[in-house]
């Protein structure tokens, strides 16, 4: 999943990237409203971390501004205020969720895990494709009872796939979901790791659960293959 964290305190700012890269999302980083508006429009995300104090324009106008033109991507604002004042209109300017400073990178990384699950339809908190089972909790992917080891850019890519199983998806999909702004390459790095996950989750298993769509991309099979 690709994330956008709006932070201007460049600690907390590579904090969180650091923590959620190793999670598998894809990360990009704004330090002030005016640059988060510009990375929404550029950019699909599946969720925004959005702090409420930054420059040029704080939390509540971004979140107004997104609102307003219609992107409805799932916001997790933070705030150092606390206050129920605060917490209301967060929300009433389209934020989904509130977490106020100091907290728990673990709590940050339950509660934008489900805003990632009621974003659109519901997502159950297990990925399940017959018996391929991918835990965004404890970052692990089965087959069966066998634990497969794979990395944070495997993980996201399955993940991806398994939240659309039955979807085709392209690789130009894959690239602006799980790659972030800093990659400079093209959508050919998505075969690469396709390639690489196959022979950890279906080759061994006698399986194919991740199929090539001719001129579409790549599809999950429902059945896990």
């Amino acid at each position: 999943m690709r994330v956008l964290v709006v932070e201007d305190e460049t600690a907390m700012a590579e904090s969180l990237r650091d923590g959620l890269v190793n999670e598998g999302f894809a990360v990009d980083v704004a330090g002030d409203g005016e640059e988060a508006l510009w990375y929404a429009s550029e950019a699909a995300y599946d969720a925004i971390i959005l702090d409420l104090m930054l420059p040029k324009l704080n939390g509540f106008k971004v979140c107004r501004a997104l609102r307003e033109r219609d992107d409805w991507t799932p916001i997790l604002m933070l705030t150092a205020k606390s206050g129920h004042l605060d917490e209301a209109e967060g929300l009433d300017t389209g934020a989904d969720d509130y977490l106020t400073k100091p907290f728990a990178f673990v709590v940050l990384l339950a509660r934008l895990r489900s805003l990632l699950r009621r974003k659109g339809t519901t997502r159950p908190v297990r990925l399940e494709a017959g018996d391929l089972v991918l835990d965004p909790v404890t970052h692990q992917v089965r087959r069966g009872e066998q634990v497969i080891d794979v990395t944070p850019r495997e993980f996201s890519i399955l993940e991806y796939l398994l939240t659309h199983s039955g979807e085709a998806i392209s690789k130009q999909t894959l690239l602006d979901h799980v790659w972030d702004f800093e990659f400079d390459g093209g959508p050919n790095i998505v075969e690469v790791y396709v390639g690489s996950l196959r022979k950890k989750i279906d080759t061994p298993f006698d399986k194919t659960a991740i199929v090539t769509v001719r001129g579409a991309g790549y599809m999950l099979d429902p059945t896990g293959g």
